[in-house]
């Protein structure tokens, strides 16, 4: 089962001048086939590459661990934020059942799954109010160790626990995913004896979800991890080609990149399966935080936007059809739903409705989509699709790979570090010095002038 992948409505035979020519497409052919080899020389650097080749042992301790906490809790939350929680969120809503936390013990997988990715005060109370400290896990996930929200939360929860329990028993309750030697969380789980899962050097979170960030929340929940990684080293063989017109996560880039010179300055991504949702949340994180960058250049990116297909056709595609040609659409399409609901007949008699009678939710759904597609064709506006066959373990492992190698070839085209952020430093540093990290005092005088002057 392969994920698929239709340019055709990017190109100017079909949508217009506002399209890529077949010529500047081409032109970009040896530049995307030294991309391809560039790529291969940095495998020892970007090792998320090898996440689906090199991790029998960490799978086998993973989903140990993962049977250990289905046995013993019922509720698992997870504290982590940006890679570390956007990739466990979209998996999770795409592959468990999309109320899984409503659903009883009995019907669910594994335990209720949290996932805390903001520090906003109301929602750490009110996860709070609804989980049993006796009764929940919680995995803690920061490479670095020095996230300060992450680690805001992780105090919290230590101190709760131990109050509680005591500090002998906060590793039956407290597992921790991190960089194997350094940070502080490395520090904390050693001295108090954490189950410990690491994040292998060359991966960055964004980058993440393939190892054990991703993988011990998705194993924990009852989802097929090999399976998952199976169909993302599908991928990465698939797109690890210098044929251009072969390798799709190669063609995606070139086409991104070629649109934004025609001034296509605004990344679509929107799915037609709720279940496909939350990688749009994902996506974004992976495309901004690559490619929006800075060189000797130039500044360079697209402002990723997520939407839903069919809610945001009552409410940005009328953007998109009629508004300006700034944006490339990607959709995500699914093939064959997991369920089948039928439309029943109910107003014969009003033909205005009756039509739908006898059709299904699926076909309604389906027919959408293509119109959508349409749609934006005709309008003149590129688009693109990704085609799932169906939404599985497997292909969901082959549209993660797909997407970092395209965003990881866009940023080789682009001439830009496509691994680092240096754009969040800065606000990071200020949050030191505002809430009194020792070093970072100087900083605060640089707030002085930063003080509001037209507040009405």
């Amino acid at each position: 089962m392969r994920v698929g992948f239709d340019y055709t409505n990017m190109i100017s035979d079909v949508v217009g001048e506002n399209g890529i020519s077949p010529k500047e497409l081409a032109d970009e052919y040896s530049r995307a086939r030294k991309a391809v080899k560039t790529l291969r020389d940095k495998r020892d650097i970007i090792r998320w590459r090898d996440l689906p080749y090199n991790q029998d042992e960490i799978v086998k301790d993973i989903k140990l661990t993962a049977e250990r906490v289905r046995r013993s809790c019922k509720s698992f939350v997870v504290l982590g934020i940006g890679g570390s929680a956007l990739g466990p969120i979209a998996v999770q809503q795409a592959l468990n059942h999309l109320r899984y936390n409503e659903l009883s013990d009995e019907k669910r997988n594994g335990p209720k799954l949290y996932i805390e990715d903001n520090i906003d005060p109301e929602r750490m109370a009110s996860l709070m109010d609804v989980i049993d400290p006796e009764t929940t896990v919680f995995n803690v996930i920061t490479k670095s160790g020095s996230t300060s929200e992450t680690m805001a939360q992780l105090l919290t929860v230590m101190r709760m626990l131990i109050d509680l329990y005591g500090e002998e028993h906060l590793k039956d309750r407290l597992i921790a995913t991190t960089d194997r030697e350094k940070g502080n969380l490395i520090g904390i789980a050693k001295k108090y004896g954490l189950t410990t899962f690491y994040v292998p050097e060359g991966v960055g979170g964004r980058f993440s979800e393939l190892c054990p960030v991703g993988l011990l929340p998705a194993a924990v929940c009852g989802i097929d991890i090999e399976a998952m990684l199976a169909g993302a080293a599908m991928m990465d063989e698939i797109c690890d080609n210098d044929d251009v017109e072969k390798n799709p996560a190669l063609m995606y880039a070139v086409l991104e990149v070629v649109a934004m010179r025609h001034g296509a300055n605004i990344s679509v991504l929107m799915p037609y399966a709720d279940s496909l949702k939350y990688f749009a949340d994902w996506y974004a994180q992976l495309w901004a935080e690559s490619l929006g960058k800075k060189n000797s250049f130039g500044r360079f990116g697209q402002t990723p936007v997520k939407s839903l297909g069919v809610t945001d056709q009552h409410s940005q595609v009328q953007l998109y059809t009629d508004g300006p040609f700034d944006k490339t659409i990607t959709f995500l399409c699914v093939e064959k739903y997991r369920a089948e609901f039928k439309i029943p007949h109910a107003v014969d008699e009003n033909p205005n409705v009756a039509f739908l009678s006898g059709h299904t939710f699926n076909e309604l759904i389906s027919a959408e989509c293509k119109a959508t597609q349409y749609a934006v064709k005709v309008s003149g506006h590129m688009n693109k699709s990704i085609i799932l066959p169906e939404v599985n373990a497997n292909t969901v492992g082959q549209l993660i790979m797909m997407l970092e190698l395209a965003t990881a070839y866009a940023g080789e085209l682009l001439e830009i570090n496509a691994y680092d952020q240096p754009g969040v430093e800065e606000g990071k540093n200020m949050t030191y010095a505002l809430l009194g990290k020792r070093g970072f005092e100087n900083r605060l005088d640089a707030m002085k002038d930063n003080t509001p002057r037209r507040i009405i």
